[in-house]
């Protein structure tokens, strides 16, 4: 894998500028999930910028612990668990404890999740399902059980899923495709069945958006992100964060079912290979 270092760092997280008021979030309490590093410690870092308080969880105990440390120098309050949201009891205990911590949740923005580029031929089957399993299932435990409490105390809420740019299939990692695709219309169906109870269910797509994340590709596939868009180059996480806030703030108040793509125009026109492109894909 590549050495290149990808992603902000922390100090640019905390001086980037942003178009949202400082106290955007005031008062509000919002849920990240993944947000140990990479884009979901970015889209926390907005946030907790803005003045939310946040309840974040992850797989790695030393990462979101160090998380939850640097979350907290923005002056909120930060709930921090170490868990998976493969296991829906786990997912559970988690958003009972974040209500019973801060009295309720406002926004859930469900950022974990994960891949490995592949052929698809050569999914194993243990490959395959903990794919599916994160992005997919995952997501949806987050989203259930968290509405189950929106309407369970009449409280209104706004859920953003981060997804991916499916639109022209994504070879390398067609794995992630169907799990991403499966929560985009899944997204889509419940905002309809929720709308009643005041609760919006929106994604947001990014495309080649650096990230540390980068760094799990090998430098040939890497090496293709710069050639994902006709702007001829990466995105990066402060593109996602901002389009995750629009989403969950009053500015997207008559935004649901929605699929916000962040991707510099990828469903249009690019070609990213994971993987690195194939031979027979080359044009010279």
């Amino acid at each position: 894998m590549s050495e290149t270092q990808f992603g902000s760092s922390r100090e640019d997280l905390s001086k980037r500028t942003t178009v949202y008021a400082h106290d955007l979030f005031a008062g509000k309490t919002v849920v990240v999930t993944g947000a140990g590093g990479g884009l979901g410690l970015a889209i926390a870092a907005l946030f907790a910028r803005l003045g939310a308080n946040l309840a974040i969880n992850g797989r790695n105990e030393e990462k979101l612990a160090s998380a939850k440390e640097y979350l907290e120098s923005f002056g909120g309050r930060v709930f921090a668990v170490p868990m998976t949201i493969r296991d829906p009891e786990q997912v559970e205990d988690f958003v009972a404890k974040t209500n019973q911590e801060f009295g309720s949740i406002d926004v859930l923005v469900n950022n974990a999740g994960g891949q490995f580029p592949q052929a698809a031929l050569d999914f194993s089957p243990k490959g395959w399902t903990a794919v599916i399993d994160t992005n997919l299932n995952g997501t949806w435990w987050m989203m259930q059980s968290t509405t189950r409490h929106w309407v369970e105390n009449k409280q209104p809420g706004s859920i953003v899923n981060i997804v991916a740019d499916i639109w022209r299939g994504m070879p390398g990692i067609a794995h992630t495709c169907a799990a991403r695709a499966g929560v985009i219309y899944l997204s889509k169906s419940v905002a309809v069945e929720w709308a009643p109870h005041d609760i919006r269910v929106n994604c947001v797509a990014p495309g080649c958006c650096e990230s540390n994340g980068f760094g799990n590709y090998p430098p040939e596939g890497a090496a293709t992100f710069q050639d994902s868009n006709p702007m001829r180059h990466a995105g990066d996480e402060w593109d996602v964060a901002e389009g995750v806030v629009y989403m969950a703030a009053n500015s997207g108040k008559f935004v649901t079912g929605e699929v916000l793509n962040i991707d510099g125009g990828q469903q249009l026109w690019g070609d990213p290979w994971p993987t690195g492109r194939p031979d027979h894909f080359l044009i010279s």
